[in-house]
């Protein structure tokens, strides 16, 4: 690794960019949109059968995800809002565990650095019929080939971890939880980061690589070896012109 590559989250305000691109040139939000409003209303309404109120725990963010589900307008939801470490940190201190009738997880196990651990615990929190559900990058995306081939060549540190579907559904294997997954596809156009100098492209790289201005830090052969397998058909497919990066979303719902 060259010594000039640095972490993205070394610098918040560019990892901050570089993920608004991200969602500016993909379509995560609305995958996620396809999901709540194909598959989410059924989960919910199987929950809250035979409940008036369902209490719902949102872990490190889309606490408007559930009340945004369509059909949901008999139920009563009550929110609890913190990070994963912060309400797990409270509740053994206080020695008090309260139960959930759903628990979800949107794009945040990347950040957790004991993840069984967690899934441990937040299991343990589910009520009688009660669900988690979690939201991740999918083991078929282009994430899962970039991690593992690249992962050991770009600069890593203890903010993020490469985690995808698959990595989790083994996880949830060897602590014998149940679960459902559902596929989704997602893709990001990275046609810009084939254009020498361009900003948007230069932006979507460092977000691609987790790396601090990739473009003009990283060693020329590791960026066009990079550059050469994001045009390949395990990362991405082409389109009219366009290079379409596999961004494609697991929904893993666990069972009490």
């Amino acid at each position: 690794m060259a010594s000039s590559m640095k972490s993205l989250f070394s610098d918040h305000s560019r990892y901050v960019e570089s993920f608004r691109r991200f969602l500016n040139n993909s379509t995560e939000h609305q995958c996620m949109q396809q999901f709540m409003d194909e598959k989410l209303p059924g989960i919910i309404a199987r929950i809250g059968d035979t409940k008036s109120e369902i209490k719902i725990l949102s872990i490190g963010g889309g606490a408007e995800l559930v009340a945004k589900t369509s059909n949901l307008e008999n139920i009563k939801f009550t929110w609890h809002k913190e990070t994963s470490s912060e309400y797990q940190n409270r509740m053994m201190e206080k020695k008090e565990l309260q139960k959930w009738d759903f628990i979800h997880m949107i794009q945040m196990l990347y950040y957790v650095k004991d993840i069984p651990g967690t899934l441990k615990f937040f299991h343990s929190l589910l009520a009688t019929g009660a669900k988690i559900l979690i939201t991740l990058v999918s083991g078929t995306s282009g994430w899962d080939k970039l991690w593992k081939k690249y992962g050991s060549h770009l600069p890593r540190d203890d903010l993020c971890q490469c985690v995808t579907s698959s990595d989790l559904m083994q996880m949830l294997d060897k602590l014998g939880i149940k679960y459902e997954c559902y596929d989704l596809l997602s893709t990001m156009d990275i046609s810009d980061c084939f254009i020498d100098g361009n900003e948007n492209g230069d932006l979507l790289w460092d977000f691609l690589t987790e790396t601090w201005n990739f473009s003009t830090t990283a060693p020329p052969d590791l960026k066009a070896e990079i550059m050469k397998d994001l045009q390949e058909p395990e990362f991405s497919v082409k389109k009219e012109g366009k290079v379409l990066f596999n961004n494609s979303l697991s929904f893993i719902v666990a069972e009490a």
